[in-house]
């Protein structure tokens, strides 16, 4: 894939009206929310909330990329338990139970989304669905870290999101990274949650798919 057309509507920024509101909406849907005005900020935000000695799982994310978030987890010198470079010390043909285990109940698990609707709905695609169990349940707190321009006004446009704009960039990249192409094999929506699990770090700029 040589080129990837990605349409205005799914990378423009919200204003401020419409950011208030959906924050107001994930509220009231059992996710805390904080807004951060750039990189450097969410990074921060994201590393002040998970405790020193937490087991941490960085689930492949190009916002966690670029914000530096997972550089800092799995490098972090031990501050943290890095959950990824436990799991992919392991064999996965002799071992991957144990690597589903870790990665999939850490004490954190950091991650993005690829859409959130205006009523407060988190949606996340999968190729494999490798993420989306700690996501849903298995992992005892998650940060999602996530650039407002995939706030959406409906599920449908999320869906919209994921397969019109979503998928072809990262099927660039999945084939640039492991010569191979991307697919949405399972898809995660998250439409209610017990307060006090899912954090919602949103950054006013266009970060990650």
């Amino acid at each position: 894939m040589s080129t990837t057309a990605t349409p205005d509507r799914f990378t423009s920024l919200p204003d401020e009206h419409v950011l208030a509101a959906t924050v107001v909406a994930l509220e009231e849907h059992g996710f805390s929310v904080e807004v951060v005005d750039d990189l450097d900020g969410a990074r921060a935000a994201v590393l002040a909330r998970v405790p020193d000695g937490s087991s941490v799982m960085t689930n492949t994310s190009v916002t966690l990329a670029e914000t530096g978030i997972a550089d800092a987890i799995n490098d972090g010198g031990g501050r943290w338990e890095s959950a990824r470079n436990k799991m992919f010390a392991l064999d996965f043909a002799t071992q991957a139970q144990e690597m589903k285990a870790i990665g999939g109940q850490p004490d954190y698990a950091l991650g993005s989304v690829h859409a959130v609707t205006a009523d407060g709905t988190l949606v996340i695609a999968s190729a494999s669905g490798s993420q989306l169990a700690s996501y849903a349940w298995g992992a005892a707190n998650v940060i999602f870290v996530v650039g407002v321009q995939k706030l959406v006004p409906t599920l449908e446009a999320a869906h919209q999101r994921i397969y019109q704009h979503s998928l072809p960039l990262e099927d660039a990249r999945a084939q640039a990274a492991y010569g191979q192409h991307s697919q949405v094999g399972k898809v995660l929506e998250i439409h209610q949650e017990l307060p006090g699990r899912i954090h919602l770090v949103l950054i006013r700029q266009q970060v990650g798919f």
